[in-house]
């Protein structure tokens, strides 16, 4: 699953010029953040989640846990407080519940695109918080939106969530026992009530004070129209995406809110850097398939290969951990008997849609702010 790591809002970066700054996630490599050594334990539960799965003859659910366990690998990157398990162990009961809420949602557009736009506001709500609390709210979205693909029974969306559950749980003991942070999980396990609680409190505060700005009028410091925004998007990228019909059109949605940021430039270099990077990586796969012809084995062993790459690239640039989490996505789905120059195909063009939605909204919202200026301006 794309993953992504949130900035707090508030985060300011240096200001090249406008144009380079478009294309900041494209050029811009930060090679001292490359850790492949530090990440092969971090592949290791993907890995074993798919030997499992292919090994009892259900390649299904072998994709499935494999992805839980690849996506909140991801979270060992992030930290909330002094602990590096938290947002792995929030995300993992995050996604399971999300992709359940999709699943069950997914089976009519009323209700789904509503939801989304909320969970979409309750992401952007987060992104003012410290990073790993947005990066858990972000997979949120993206497994609802996931499950939305698959409206299936109550049933068979309790065993989704459940095999996402155990693929996450898998990862969070791994890296806890890899990284000697026992001690650590005894101690977030045992907490997680008083976290929850916590953050149920924390999200009346958040609530009391968007109450607050909205009556007031006050946005200047205020988190509001970055998460209506978000909500809006989501929105209407989600009714786009089932208007479509398109097989495995949640990538529209999906990259409309990784790549929509606060900022004009951060949205334009965001939506680039993963256009080109998804259809380089696609270009890449087209290469790999036509010089070998993968067996199961031969896939589970390339998505393996591309989830390690994803972890070591996801600091370094963007574009380039587009490349690798494209090639993770399309051989993990082509366990699925899909075939990999279909998967590739469709990533693409759903990236760049998704893409082109965010900067859309983006540039709505700057014409619509200048409107009563240019007014003004007139009447003067």
């Amino acid at each position: 699953m794309p993953i992504d790591s949130p900035k707090p809002l508030g985060t300011i970066s240096p200001a090249p010029s406008r144009l380079a700054a478009f294309f900041r996630d494209v050029y811009v490599f930060d090679w001292d953040k490359l850790t492949f050594r530090a990440d092969l334990i971090l592949v290791l539960p993907v890995a074993l989640c798919l030997a499992i799965g292919l090994a009892a003859g259900h390649p299904g659910a072998a994709l499935i846990t494999a992805g839980g366990a690849a996506t909140i690998g991801f979270g060992a990157k992030q930290q909330i407080g002094e602990s590096r398990l938290l947002p792995m162990i929030l995300a993992s009961l995050g996604i399971a519940f999300s992709t359940f809420l999709g699943m069950i949602a997914g089976h009519t557009n009323a209700v789904l695109v509503p939801l989304a736009g909320l969970w979409g506001f309750g992401y952007g709500v987060l992104t003012k918080r410290e990073a790993g609390y947005g990066w858990v709210g972000q997979q949120c979205v993206v497994t609802l939106l996931v499950g939305s693909a698959f409206p299936f029974s109550a049933k068979a969306a309790s065993v989704r969530a459940l095999l996402l559950l155990a693929g996450g749980a898998v990862q969070v003991v791994s890296t806890s026992v890899a990284l000697r942070l026992w001690t650590q999980l005894r101690t977030d396990l045992a907490q997680l009530g008083s976290h929850i609680r916590a953050e149920q409190d924390a999200l009346r505060a958040a609530m009391l004070e968007i109450a607050s700005d909205v009556k007031q009028f006050q946005f200047s410091d205020s988190v509001v129209p970055y998460a209506i925004r978000l909500m809006i998007t989501l929105a209407v990228s989600t009714e786009i995406y089932r208007q479509l019909h398109f097989s495995s059109g949640y990538w529209i949605p999906m990259t409309a809110l990784l790549v929509l940021k606060p900022g004009i430039a951060d949205t334009a270099s965001r939506a680039i850097a993963r256009t080109l990077g998804t259809i380089a990586g696609a270009w890449v796969l087209t290469v790999l398939v036509a010089h070998f012809t993968p067996s199961t084995v031969g896939l589970a062993i390339f998505a393996l290969i591309f989830a390690w790459l994803s972890y070591a690239t996801v600091n370094v640039n963007y574009a380039l951990f587009a490349v690798c989490i494209t090639g993770y996505i399309v051989f993990l789905l082509s366990l699925a008997q899909i075939p990999e120059g279909e998967i590739a195909g469709r990533r693409a063009l759903c990236t760049a849609i998704g893409g082109a939605l965010a900067l859309t909204v983006r540039l709505l919202v700057i014409h619509y702010r200048r409107r009563p200026r240019s007014s003004e301006a007139v009447g003067s």
